[in-house]
């Protein structure tokens, strides 16, 4: 339960120390007086590597114990803090794992850091289609079938790269997978942002540490009690190279990492360790059962559950959605106007992430949800439920060379080449990557988020009902 940089952080700011380095605010003496009450105590923590503090990018001290005391709570060789956020962590897995112009294997449901990773890395993704959960109507796992076809075709991969969970809190045993991938000396790496709770074990989906990865990333933000950007990267085995991989993080990451973000990590890992007996887990368990039921007993919303058996449901993830025909746009901004602040939206569904305690205060500020508007559309409101092959390639850099990009209605867009990326925000996850062929399902489904409220990041056309598109020069 130790915390050595947390500790030493508060020992530094007991001495009063007169500050002759960076950063600027100087402890906080120099600062905004509208915002000094609510800055002032954390300021004093956001120290630089100066004597006593250590550095994350050589730690020998703190930072080092701290790093230490996390990679044996998750059993790991190694464990890397990140104050970059997860994005960093997946990037420089994938630099140090994937050779260029070889394949990698890569499911194709991931966040848009892991698509940037292989790009920045020059490899050539085989993507994977995840299976379709028709409850949540969501895509979500690869099945194993797939994996096993697409690692016979391509023995020679740089790595396997899967998310497991899903944004929604769905996980599949990737013990199968991850053995499969061993057997040809292919590295399994594993962006796992949403799960670093999971070795608390049942009711927990299992770790992907645990089932035999070599590398995973946890955005600790997520579901442990750490600052924003603050994530893990954990080593195990030798199929991943952990010098690479700190080569890769000492480059993407930031020169002059936030001590509070670092502190948060190290005070996250003693939470998350005070809760590893049967008894706490049971209480937590008890505390989201008894939110369930709280909610079930609107009778405007329902829980949505996945029935598929060979996956398990992260239980802090709760799915909801509006019986009273609302979309789930709708009804996100009706809990907004109500000062409720949910994690997600899509066209059906509302997410919500509970938090790792014993105790939830069910405190939702309505009892009934009035006014219906659903789309006459029932269409999914994300890809891969009909005509995506198990396997695929899209086009890569090189091969874009001989094409110029254009800008068109979404008409004339269908059959084409997608020149930007289109990214329903969150999850995150590209409904069209740079060089992937368009098709009228994409060009409908774009319309319905549109039609239903969803954000995305990626092309500005968009707001035009129009897309960028690579045309063949002639």
């Amino acid at each position: 339960m130790d915390t050595p940089l947390y500790s030493a952080l508060k020992r530094h700011a007991m001495k009063r120390p007169v500050s002759f380095h960076v950063p600027g605010h100087k402890y906080g003496k120099i600062f905004s007086q509208e915002a000094r009450d609510d800055f002032e105590k954390i300021l004093k923590l956001d120290a630089t590597e100066i004597t006593g503090l250590d550095d994350l990018h050589d730690p020998s001290g703190p930072i080092a114990e701290a790093q230490e005391l996390a990679a044996a709570l998750y059993k790991a060789d190694k464990t890397f803090f990140l104050v970059n956020g997860s994005t960093s962590g997946n990037i420089a897995m994938i630099m140090a794992c994937c050779e260029r112009d070889k394949p990698v294997l890569v499911q194709r449901n991931s966040h848009k850091s892991i698509i940037n990773g292989i790009r920045l890395a020059g490899a050539c993704p085989v993507f994977l289609a995840p299976k379709f959960d028709e409850e949540l109507m969501v895509p979500s796992y690869v099945p194993h079938e797939t994996i096993a076809e697409a690692i016979n075709e391509y023995p020679d991969a740089s790595a396997l790269i899967l998310t497991s969970p899903n944004y929604y809190g769905l996980a599949c045993d990737l013990q199968g997978a991850i053995k499969l991938a061993h057997e040809k000396n292919i590295p399994v790496l594993v962006d796992e942002a949403h799960g670093a709770h999971f070795i608390l074990g049942d009711p927990f989906p299992q770790s992907a540490l645990e089932a035999g990865a070599d590398v995973v990333v946890h955005s600790a933000h997520k579901t442990l009690p750490a600052m924003t950007m603050g994530s893990f990267l954990h080593v195990n085995g030798k199929l991943a190279n952990v010098n690479r991989i700190g080569h890769y993080l000492s480059i993407l990451q930031s020169s002059s990492p936030s001590y509070p973000i670092m502190a948060s990590l190290d005070l996250a890992r003693a939470y998350l360790q005070g809760l590893t007996s049967a008894e706490a887990v049971d209480s937590i368990a008890e505390a989201i059962n008894s939110f369930e039921n709280t909610i079930m007993e609107i009778d405007e919303l329902c829980i949505v559950r996945s029935n598929d058996r060979k996956a398990s449901t992260d239980p802090l993830k709760l799915t909801i959605k509006s019986t009273a025909g609302m979309t789930g746009f709708e009804l996100q901004s009706h809990l907004d106007a109500s000062g409720i602040y949910t994690e997600l939206a899509d066209l059906q569904n509302v997410l919500l992430v509970l938090p790792l305690a014993s105790k939830i205060a069910p405190e939702f500020g309505y009892t009934t949800i009035k006014g219906s508007f659903a789309l006459k559309n029932e269409l999914n409101p994300l890809m891969f439920q009909n005509g995506t092959s198990p396997i695929s390639m899209p086009l890569s850099n090189h091969q874009l060379n001989g094409y110029s990009r254009e800008v068109v209605s979404f008409k004339d867009a269908a059959g084409l080449l997608s020149a930007d990326a289109v990214i329903p925000y969150p999850p995150g996850i590209p409904l069209l990557m740079e060089g992937e062929r368009i098709t009228k399902e994409h060009i409908i489904q774009i319309q319905v988020l549109i039609q239903g409220g969803a954000r995305f990041q990626g092309s500005r056309a968009l707001t035009e009902e129009k897309l960028a598109v690579y045309i063949k020069k002639r």
